[in-house]
């Protein structure tokens, strides 16, 4: 006769995260009580009504749940699933009783009971800056993430955003070209990575850095999940640089939380008739926010000593191999700017294609885009 083995600990938290009305405050405290041993799932009415913040209605219907057999195989099925997943991507399951959870993650008021790490896990210890921003972002929104980012990481940070399109994709770009170290922190499971199907730039973050998040793995990227995942950028990072944001968005969700987590936030001064610096506009007016010129603005504030730095080996970048479509807009341009429609007609591009290329060639920092849907050649 066989017996189940005790679940370790990462299937204790996987099973425990799947109780009703169980979040990660009263998660922590059934573990505090009684530690990530089997007794945990042990635990009857009596005994969890005693814990302070559970409550006698959770602790009531925790302890039903915890005493039916079917109930406890069918979560710990899902959480020997996740396991499974996460070695096939060879991604690490990280508890927040393991040595590797980000220390700077467990002084947020509710750090998540476990993170789903593909890449270098250690990436997350390194002291970082989160860099986060509008979709719609401007040249000058691009070109201001470039400069700072790739000076953060000469200065040896780590870049962290969210992999976005716009501001999060570029600041990521400009970490991996610097040869830095940079995290990418999903609002779904680490195996969708949704903005980035082509595989253009994720591999080469899991090169230098991490891919990370605490939705499980196989979640879809609902609208629900990224107030969370913002709190986790900004509770993983330092300090916080908003780029480019309107008065609303995601943006400044993830800077009202990094002040709640007493992190720095940064941002970037804007014009006054643009609406993507009206946010970063905004926090700098209300003293919420640092105005930033340079990187030596935020390196005023921030002390990369009192943390261990992630050792990297700076390897010559490479020049990016063009198809077919990104060397005709190339040689187009070649003659000055121009308007999206003559890039069109000249090269036989639908705009709807034209528009993927010419993202594809910013973010390779061959192009670069002026206001008006006005591109050019980017200046060596």
């Amino acid at each position: 006769m066989t017996t189940t083995p005790e679940p370790g600990a990462a299937l204790l938290l996987l099973i425990v995260s799947q109780l009703p009305g169980i979040g990660p405050s009263r998660a922590r405290a059934l573990l505090n009580r009684f530690g990530a041993t089997p007794a945990l799932l042990e635990a009857d009415y009596d005994a969890l009504r005693q814990i302070p913040g559970i409550g006698e209605t959770t602790a009531r219907e925790t302890a039903e749940r915890l005493a039916n057999p079917a109930w406890r195989d069918k979560a710990r099925e899902k959480g020997e699933n996740q396991l499974a997943r996460a070695e096939r991507l060879e991604a690490s399951v990280i508890t927040i009783l393991d040595p590797a959870y980000p220390p700077l993650l467990k002084e947020i008021y509710d750090p998540p009971l476990l993170l789903f790490a593909r890449g270098n896990p250690e990436a997350l210890c390194v002291p970082s800056l989160a860099v986060v921003g509008t979709r719609k972002a401007t040249a000058y929104g691009k070109q201001a993430t470039e400069f700072i980012c790739r000076e953060m990481v000469n200065n040896g940070y780590a870049i962290l955003s969210g992999l976005a399109y716009g501001i999060d994709m570029m600041a990521h770009r400009a970490a991996v070209e610097s040869n830095g170290v940079t995290i990418a922190v999903l609002g779904c499971g680490i195996d969708r990575i949704y903005t980035d199907p082509a595989g253009r730039l994720w591999p080469r973050i899991l090169e230098r850095g991490a891919i990370v998040s605490e939705e499980w793995i196989g979640i879809k990227p609902e609208p629900g999940n990224f107030p969370r995942r913002n709190r986790l950028i900004a509770g993983l990072a330092q300090g916080t640089l908003i780029v480019e944001s309107d008065i609303k968005g995601g943006s400044m969700i993830t800077a009202s939380y990094a002040l709640e987590q007493n992190r720095e936030v940064f941002a970037i001064p804007g014009s006054i008739f643009s609406g993507t610096s009206r946010g970063t506009n905004y926090l700098i007016q209300q003293n919420h926010a640092k105005p930033v010129f340079s990187a030596e603005d935020i390196l005023a504030e921030l002390n990369p000593a009192q943390h261990p730095a992630l050792k990297t080996h700076p390897e010559a970048s490479e020049p990016f191999d063009l198809n077919i479509e990104e060397s005709c807009i190339v040689e187009a341009l070649q003659s000055g700017a121009m308007h999206i429609d003559l890039i069109a007609e000249k090269t036989g591009l639908k705009i709807d294609a034209l528009l993927v290329h010419l993202f594809e060639l910013e973010l390779k920092r061959i192009i670069e885009q002026e206001p008006g849907q006005i591109f050019r050649k980017r200046t060596p």
